[in-house]
């Protein structure tokens, strides 16, 4: 579900905003034939508009800089896990490296608005289409003069401004261990992204839990000591692919990236083990619960 709750907007431009996800939604999604992505998967070339191109563009400098933990053409290794069609199996080890062999984001080629891909190579935006989404929905809101404004896209938190009563938004950080909160982070003009493996996942015969997150390495569900990992910035579409890619690097991998780029980001880290790890940009704006330790991070 999206909800988007704008404080002084009018229908028209209510309007406008439900009219703009489904216009993304259609130039994005994987499996709509009319679609984008799903002419450049199945030619191998097409030309762009705007949107997709902007998005395609943004995803390549992500999986770049976090030197390729997020990697848009791992869509067939995901599929064949059947994390698209809701088919779950477990591949066989030769049919992962089969796939593998056409994964690598080097290979996607932009010319202008054109778009190439490799023989064999397919791409999915999926992984930062909604942080995309919601940046394009906040631009709109504020142009069209709201300056308080609260978006839940799927579980992706956007703000604009401060809340009305000019106390910033309070946004609840799930736990993935249980239904409940394990805190309350407070945000304003910001975006909240929130990667882990506890919403979609299947459990196979033999009781092995496996993530919807795809390691781009191993072509495996990911399996590096994080449970969840919370990203904050002021771009939703840079939190979205780098929740992701943090969930995949580990704990330690993911704080040494943030020490790089302390500048752009926060993020709240929560390993298997129940430490909560929280980078200080952020540590006097995030209250854990009563039972929780924070382990801040500088």
């Amino acid at each position: 579900f999206m909800t988007v709750t704008a404080y002084g907007a009018d229908d028209g431009l209510m309007t406008g905003i439900r009219e703009k996800i489904e216009d993304l939604e259609a130039l994005f999604s994987v499996t709509r034939e009319d679609s984008e992505i799903y002419a450049l998967n199945n030619t191998g070339h097409t030309g762009l508009s705007d949107d997709t191109l902007t998005l395609m563009t943004r995803a390549l400098e992500i999986c770049r800089l976090t030197g390729g933990a997020l990697d848009i053409s791992v869509y067939p290794v995901v599929r064949a896990w059947g994390f698209t069609t809701g088919e779950y199996r477990v591949p066989e080890q030769t049919e992962i490296d089969a796939l593998l062999a056409d994964v690598g984001y080097e290979s996607i080629e932009l010319d202008g608005n054109e778009a190439r891909l490799s023989e064999g190579m397919m791409v999915d935006l999926g992984s930062i289409a909604k942080g995309y989404t919601g940046d394009v929905l906040a631009a709109m809101l504020k142009d069209g003069g709201v300056s308080s404004a609260l978006m839940d896209l799927g579980g992706n938190i956007q703000t604009v401004g401060m809340r009305p009563d000019g106390e910033k938004w309070r946004v609840g950080v799930q736990d993935p261990f249980g239904d409940s909160y394990v805190g309350v982070l407070s945000i304003a003009d910001k975006a909240a992204v929130t990667s882990g493996g506890y919403e979609r996942y299947f459990i196979a015969d033999d009781g092995t839990r496996y993530c919807h997150i795809i390691d781009p390495a191993t072509g495996r569900p990911a399996q590096s000591g994080i449970a969840s990992v919370t990203v904050t910035a002021e771009s939703g579409t840079y939190c979205d692919g780098l929740s992701t890619s943090l969930f995949i690097m580990g704990v330690d991998d993911a704080l040494d990236y943030w020490r790089a780029h302390s500048d752009e980001f926060d993020a709240i880290l929560m390993d298997e083990n129940g430490t909560v790890y929280v980078t200080d940009g952020i540590a006097d704006r995030c209250s854990l619960l009563e039972d929780r330790k924070m382990q801040v991070v500088h």
